[in-house]
């Protein structure tokens, strides 16, 4: 499957609940850049990339959103509605996102910093590179 998600318990009381997120506990890998969506219509696709070597892992931390996930091989849909479930997006996965509600926030969490070098942004050429 290619499609892997994180359940993250929620914890609290009576005051309200809460989400811890730890590098290299319940993050899979230790986090160097955070970035949020936010704002996006619902009729706007998003993402239309893959990474070389980040992995990233997205959280709908409001409302909801729905991505396509492709390896080259295999795509797969799913909708994002959980403030306590992530995706895990490997390098090497095409990604979009699309079908955002109209107070959707996605909260992404990557394990390297923001570098243009590491996007793979033609589907054309990434189906090269998933062979």
């Amino acid at each position: 499957m290619l499609i892997k998600k994180i359940d993250f318990p929620i914890l609290g009381d009576e005051r309200g609940s809460l989400i811890a997120l730890e590098n290299s506990q319940n993050i899979p890998f230790d986090v160097k850049w955070v970035y949020y969506i936010f704002g996006s219509k619902k009729d706007i696709r998003r993402g239309f990339h893959a990474h070389h070597k980040t992995n990233q892992l997205a959280i709908c931390i409001n409302g909801s959103c729905k991505f396509l996930m492709d390896d080259g091989k295999q795509v797969e849909n799913l909708t994002m509605n959980s403030k306590n479930i992530g995706l895990l997006i490997p390098p090497m996965v095409w990604h979009e996102m699309f079908d955002f509600s109209e107070d959707c926030i996605l909260l992404v969490l990557a394990d390297s910093l923001y570098d243009e070098a590491d996007y793979i942004r033609s589907y054309q050429e990434f189906t090269k590179f998933a062979q």
